[in-house]
């Protein structure tokens, strides 16, 4: 039976008080770009609100505080696994042989390395760390190294719950929903990457899908961009687009679009296969074109490659982190907030965990080499997908992770086209970071904001753009 957490403020209203401020707080929404484009009736020229919770939820402050503290060390160490070619090698050897996502990934990797990627160029991390209360203690879910979103939507969404606790009455407590500058930092690390790339003409590139449901938040960024320095230009393409010629290196590897040579490269596409979908791989010829150039990539291939579910597993292994640190108080911080993580290759080790996970398969998340939510396993499905996957080379393409069971607590759930519920939710902390460095020094690390998703406690996942959660803020409270 999980915890529970009590609501920030009373939540009972009469039918004519819900109805009031619901109306009020969608209006407000759909005013201020808490916004996202529909999946079921999709128009370029009308948005809907996008799904939020009324009230902001009670989260303890001093795990909050330690997830934002934690982050710049979160950052150096992606830092450090990208920049260790052996320790990803070794890592993904087995992962390459049967997830032929992350081998291509790691193809385009190998092939950058060997034809000598310069010290002195920079590469650029836009990160989102992503946690759960287990046991009013935050756990790590997983490291988002590649088009973590929503820093542009987020720092509305506390403004959102600044107005709806002022309309309840309750002006009093907002000292209790912490700032939030998650666009603001990462645009200004955009940026930065930007003046160090010391092209004053060059533009900086997003990589997005060929529709867009998330435009809201997008957008948010390159305006955002355009606010802190009028000078700096953003262009969108797709990889399809720059793998049919959208794009060029010239013969000094500047990444030429239209004319205009790309100083950073932000990737909002690009994290799963179906991003790929040419018969003769333009998209991937793209993404090799990108990686071979001098732009600074925002992730270069390796971070995205450190943000697999696999190295994460294999990071919380004893023993493993201290190859990363020799600092025992880093190491110490960082291995507090791990959970549980196993490997499914195919030995001993391997076995153990998977029979541990069939005989229990509540305990248990199955997890494959993606990215985008609504790719995990749960529950009784764990010990049925294992069972089909006994000495299957395709088993190590998963990792298995302990179930982490976050406090429940009461709100009132809002999506557009429905009634407002009054469920019980779960909900996961994002953190964002910033880093910017190349193989002999960091030169930038960063906290960036945060984000909280909320989830209705029976579904699995919460992605918001995948369409299972909710928009959130954390209200600090002392337990």
């Amino acid at each position: 039976m999980s915890a529970r957490l009590e609501p920030c403020v009373s939540i009972d209203f009469d039918s004519s008080a819900l109805d009031e401020v619901v109306t009020k707080t969608k209006d407000w929404a759909l005013m201020h770009g808490v916004c996202m484009r529909s999946r079921q009736n999709f128009s370029p020229d009308s948005i809907n609100f996008a799904p939020f919770v009324l009230v902001p939820s009670t989260f303890p402050k001093k795990e909050f505080e330690k997830a934002i503290e934690l982050q710049t060390l979160v950052n150096e160490m992606i830092y450090r696994i990208a920049n260790n070619y052996e320790f990803l090698k070794t890592t993904l050897a087995i992962t390459n042989t049967v997830d032929p996502f992350t081998a291509q990934l790691f193809k385009i990797y190998t092939t950058v390395q060997e034809e000598g990627v310069s010290q002195e160029e920079c590469c650029g991390g836009l990160f989102r760390c992503d946690y759960m209360l287990d046991r009013d203690a935050v756990r790590q879910v997983e490291i988002n190294t590649i088009a973590s979103s929503f820093a542009g939507i987020c720092t509305r969404v506390t403004r959102l719950h600044r107005f709806v606790m002022q309309e309840l009455g309750h002006g009093d407590k907002l000292q209790q929903l912490p700032e939030n500058n998650a666009l603001e930092a990462l645009c200004g690390g955009m940026l930065k990457a930007w003046e160090i790339y010391n092209q004053p003409q060059a533009v900086i590139l997003f990589i997005v899908e060929d529709i867009s449901y998330n435009i809201c938040d997008q957008r948010f960024h390159e305006f955002e961009i355009r606010k802190q320095n009028p000078n700096v230009r953003v262009v969108r393409r797709s990889l399809t687009q720059l793998g049919r010629g959208g794009a060029v290196l010239d013969a000094e590897r500047k990444l030429i679009i239209d004319g205009q040579e790309v100083a950073v490269v932000y990737f909002r596409c690009g994290y799963a296969p179906d991003q790929y979908p040419s018969a003769d791989g333009c998209e991937w010829d793209a993404r090799l074109m990108i990686e071979r150039s001098k732009a600074i990539k925002c992730p270069s291939i390796s971070y995205h490659l450190a943000g697999t579910k696999k190295v994460q597993q294999v990071l919380a292994e004893p023993g493993f982190l201290e190859r990363i640190f020799d600092d025992a108080e880093k190491v110490a911080k960082l291995r507090d907030v791990f959970t549980g993580l196993y490997s499914l290759d195919l030995n001993e080790e391997g076995d153990r965990a998977a029979e541990m996970a069939i005989e229990n398969p509540e305990k248990y998340v199955l997890k494959p080499q993606r990215e985008g939510g609504g790719n995990n396993v749960y529950g009784k499905e764990v010990a049925e997908v294992l069972k089909q996957l006994k000495d299957n080379p395709e088993r190590a393409s998963y990792i298995l992770m302990d179930i982490i069971q976050p406090p429940l607590l009461r709100n009132w759930m809002i999506r557009p086209s429905t009634q407002p519920m009054l469920v019980d939710t779960l909900s996961e902390l994002g953190i964002f970071g910033v880093i910017i460095g190349n193989s002999k020094e960091i030169l930038h690390n960063s906290m960036g904001g945060h984000m909280l998703r909320t989830k209705i406690h029976t579904a699995n996942e919460g992605g918001v753009a995948a369409g299972l959660g909710a928009l959130d803020s954390p209200f600090l409270v002392d337990l």
